[in-house]
């Protein structure tokens, strides 16, 4: 009998939609401005560091990747001076944010094998 309600509870929560948040605005080349419903939050992208001589061109590819409004989906793995640090993943697309500006050579990776 548990092992029903239990079996039930998990089909409902599978399968309630999943709000993903909005991207409002990209500050810089690690810094977003994202909203869900219910509030706004800055988010720090994880595990990419941004060498300052690049900051302009990376901070143009974020942009280009992430259009106001664009929902993303969030990983967070902590945080740091009230800011969520996170994986953020644009729905639909295949690879994070992080790794997308490390595979076009605009940041290296700050947490190698184990982010």
């Amino acid at each position: 009998m548990i092992r029903f309600v239990l079996t039930g509870l998990l089909l409902l929560l599978c399968a309630a939609p999943v709000q993903a948040a909005e991207v409002l605005q990209v500050r810089n080349s690690s810094l977003l401005q994202v909203g869900d419903r219910n509030r706004t939050y800055t988010v720090v992208l994880a595990c990419a560091a941004v060498d300052a001589s690049r900051e302009a061109e990376a901070t143009a590819w974020l942009r280009q990747e992430l259009p106001r409004r664009r929902r993303v989906n969030l990983r967070p793995i902590g945080s740091s001076e009230g800011q969520l640090k996170a994986r953020v993943t644009p729905i639909g697309a295949e690879r994070d944010l992080s790794t997308g500006l490390i595979a076009a050579g605009l940041a290296s990776d700050s947490c190698g094998a184990n982010g």
